[in-house]
């Protein structure tokens, strides 16, 4: 049997039937909802003028003897439809009033409106959202938060819906073996490119964290989204799978002069070499073997340890640059991820002085200041941080 591809085209009517039902679902390493209100508008006008829309790609995958549909590609197009539907929007403005009015009429500091699904959070938003409301129009127009989402007034008919058709591509590997399907489709997914948004590495590495499900928390743990850093007005998450492949290669070296040595150009090459390598569990001459750290591929207990002493130390927060973050993360995330160690948390002053200490240090170094991403120093960031931590650790001095 070789991989097969179908093609046709359904109604908008049976799309949104089919999203509401969920026999078709995003996988997990899909981005958020990004289109902004005009998109979707202009998508429904296109429909309207009987325009050229570029097909959804769908792929089957089988999971624990469990048939799934998959939206590969798509996700922007679909969601709009099933927003136009429900003339909703996951507008961001609107959520924010929401929050607060919802801070205004509630005294708890520790209440969040995202928790217990009082408010869905827009600023993380995908159609599940509204999946999991219900699936019908009316049930979810019922079960939505009171102003969590903008209304719309687009109205379409069920004429419309009925005889407007969106094409498809529907994939179906050639193996039952989860493994085997898990590389089709990321390879597929990275492939992909008709019509869709741009993605950054992050989301377009992402893909490759579904070649094994059990590592994607700890290729990027929930927290890692506490960690933010500034960048030209921007706030963007960590990049912790950075972290894992820059220290993997340092631990297995015991030298950072030979970190990423070669890869200047092409780091994202680099990220990819280590999610292969610890997925597959080689004995990489880059990065050792995965389970000589996460023994038996178990990080779990080593994560939640990393987490607790993010939070003990304070180190939750909004970075104002790669020096300061990098500084802050590598030696805490060496310790007790890569070594087991546990650090004192008992003076949290102390160790952010020397720490602030030593970005300012960097700073001060007009190339480091201008260039932090050069290699040389990446390099001297991996080795400071680490020479600073390590008074820390449990029954050892500096």
């Amino acid at each position: 049997m070789e991989n097969r591809v179908y093609y046709g085209e359904y109604s908008l009517k049976h799309w949104i039937t089919l999203v509401l039902r969920r026999n078709i679902i995003l996988p997990k390493y899909q981005r958020y909802f990004v289109w902004n209100e005009n998109k979707v508008k202009n998508l429904i006008d296109a429909f309207r003028s009987q325009q050229f829309i570029p097909p959804v790609t769908i792929g089957a995958f089988n999971s624990n003897g469990e048939n799934k549909n998959l939206i590969l590609d798509g996700q922007q197009r679909v969601t709009s439809i099933v927003l136009a539907h429900l003339d909703l929007f996951p507008d961001v403005q609107t959520y924010r009033k929401a929050v607060e009015k919802f801070a205004n009429d509630n005294d708890d500091d520790d209440n969040d409106p995202c928790d217990d699904d009082q408010l869905d959070n827009i600023l993380e938003w995908n159609v599940s959202r509204l999946t999991d409301r219900g699936k019908s129009k009316e049930e979810i127009l019922n079960n939505i938060p009171k102003n969590n989402y903008k209304y719309t007034t687009l109205s379409l008919s069920d004429e419309f819906l009925e005889n407007n058709f969106l094409g498809f591509s529907y994939l179906v590997p050639k193996t039952s073996d989860e493994n085997e399907q898990q590389r089709y489709y990321s390879s597929v997914f990275r492939n992909i490119n008709v019509h869709g948004e741009p993605l950054l590495p992050q989301e377009s590495r992402a893909s490759l964290y579904f070649l094994d499900q059990d590592l994607v928390q700890l290729f990027s743990p929930e927290f890692s989204k506490k960690l933010l850093l500034k960048s030209f007005n921007h706030e963007t998450k960590s990049d912790f799978l950075r972290y894992l492949s820059l220290l993997s290669q340092y631990h297995k070296n015991g030298d950072e002069k030979k970190v990423a040595r070669s890869y200047k150009q092409r780091m994202e090459s680099y990220y990819e070499e280590y999610i292969y390598t610890a997925i597959n569990n080689d004995d990489s001459a880059i990065f050792g073997r995965f389970t000589d750290i996460f023994k038996d591929k178990a990080y779990e207990e080593k994560l939640a340890r990393l987490e607790q002493a993010l939070n003990d130390l304070g180190y939750f927060k909004t970075y104002n640059s790669i020096i300061e973050i990098d500084t802050y993360l590598f030696g805490l995330i060496y310790y007790i991820l890569f070594l087991g160690k546990t650090i004192r948390v008992d003076s949290p002053n102390e160790i952010i002085e020397k720490l602030d200490m030593k970005v300012e240090d960097f700073k001060n170094t007009t190339s480091h200041q201008k260039n932090p991403n050069n290699l040389g120093h990446l390099r001297n960031r991996i080795k400071d941080s680490i020479s600073i931590y390590r008074y820390l650790i449990t029954n050892e001095k500096e």
